[in-house]
């Protein structure tokens, strides 16, 4: 993996759960680091704590919510943050900030997700008599404590429990869980088995296309026994220095033009390269889904047969 991954953190109360990221990225190894920490309580604890630990902070003056969202949105945008990891910060996200970040923004919620979203989190698990409360990691969507789940870490629940108690033990179980939590996601651009796996999503929704692994490498061609190849993963593969995406192009000749003009985005691939097979690199910071799924579906329309693009070609004229 490149350089860290840039992170910003917002609080609004002690932070407990900033002070726990804070510190996991100090570790050997860590491939996050923190850029920023702000919130809306420029007088909070956590705000306090980065500073003395000689983190960037961003103190804003009491806001309106029409106010707040748009100055935090240009605070981490200063800061060249990457992400964002909500540790303890009480507002809701308006819509459009989400989108803003969309799959970029990180929360801890103090439950069992899907169980008990919003407040009292703890009063609600004792009420309703549950063996096991907990914490989750979770992707932010629009709406509220919804969003993929990352990680999830489950606590006891003690007879005699009051909800301050069960929360305690809880807040240990986040310290433990959102810094792994964290690296993981910031590292899945580098990581081949989820780079492979997201290629795959886009490459089995071309028509009548079907996983097949070529000389050990995972693979998409398609159905039947005749049926070719249009693309393949290339891990490494054959002294490469990069996770490849590789497609077909129409000729050398587009070939070395392209990766004489961007070589930062395109390689010839040490096994395919001859036959004008070109390797999109992946393991990159900037890579574009859509320009990913685009060269998918050009090497599927080289190879497949007129009755499956004929519709498709259609379609392209309206």
């Amino acid at each position: 993996m490149p350089d860290k991954a840039r992170v910003a953190i917002l609080v609004s109360g002690s932070g407990t759960n900033m002070a726990a990221l804070l510190y996991a990225s100090r570790q050997p190894g860590c491939p996050y680091e923190v850029v920023l920490v702000s919130g809306d309580k420029a007088d909070c604890g956590g705000i306090a704590l980065a500073e003395a630990e000689g983190v960037p902070v961003a103190r804003l003056p009491k806001l309106s919510k029409d106010e707040l969202f748009p100055a935090l949105d240009a605070a981490i945008r200063a800061a060249g943050a990457e992400y964002i990891a909500l540790a303890g910060f009480m507002r809701v996200l308006p819509a459009d900030f989400v989108s803003g970040w969309d799959g970029r923004i990180l929360n801890i919620h103090p439950s069992l997700l899907p169980r008990y979203k919003g407040l009292h989190t703890h009063e609600r698990a004792l009420a309703a008599g549950d063996s096991k409360a907990g914490a989750s990691v979770h992707v932010v969507t629009a709406a509220l404590d919804d969003g993929p789940l990352l990680a999830q870490a489950e606590v006891a629940v003690q007879p005699g429990d009051t909800a301050e108690k069960l929360a305690a033990r809880v807040l240990i179980a986040e310290h433990q869980i959102y810094s792994r939590a964290l690296a993981e996601y910031v590292s899945r651009p580098y990581n081949s088995e989820w780079l492979t796996a997201r290629v795959g999503d886009l490459a089995i929704q071309m028509p009548e296309a079907e996983a097949r692994t070529s000389h050990g490498s995972p693979g998409w061609k398609l159905a039947g026994k005749s049926g070719k190849f249009f693309a393949f993963m290339a891990d490494r593969h054959h002294g490469d220095r990069h996770v490849l995406l590789v497609v077909k192009t129409s000729g050398l000749d587009e070939l070395h033009a392209l990766v004489e003009q961007q070589p930062e985005v395109y390689c010839k691939p040490a096994y395919w390269g001859a036959g004008g097979w070109i390797g999109l690199i992946l393991d990159r910071p900037d890579l574009d889904w859509d320009h990913v799924r685009g060269w998918i579906e050009r090497s599927w329309r080289a190879v497949a047969p007129a009755r499956l693009t004929r519709l498709m070609n259609v379609a392209d004229e309206f």
